[in-house]
């Protein structure tokens, strides 16, 4: 079944699907895990809240916004269609 509304989604999960698409652990602090991905010669920095609870709507689209993965609403859903999560 295809996905077209974006869900609700836990720190841990959204993690979890960023890696699967390609970003990389940097390192871990207490409340958050910052993830990396090249693009080219330019690297893109996001930290990423690790929380069981569902990640508030505006963290989320922050997130995906321009200034950290460049993602948008549409590549995430992308994403989840991909690895059927």
């Amino acid at each position: 079944m295809k996905q077209t509304k974006l869900p609700a989604l836990s720190g841990f999960q959204l993690i979890r699907l960023l890696k699967k698409d390609g970003w990389e652990e940097k390192r871990r602090a207490r409340h958050g895990m910052s993830l990396t991905k090249k693009f080219g010669k330019r690297t893109r920095v996001t930290i990423v809240p690790t929380t069981r609870a569902s990640l508030p709507t505006g963290t989320l689209m922050d997130i995906l916004g321009s200034k950290q993965t460049k993602l948008k609403k549409s590549g995430l859903l992308n994403i989840i269609n991909k690895y059927r999560v």
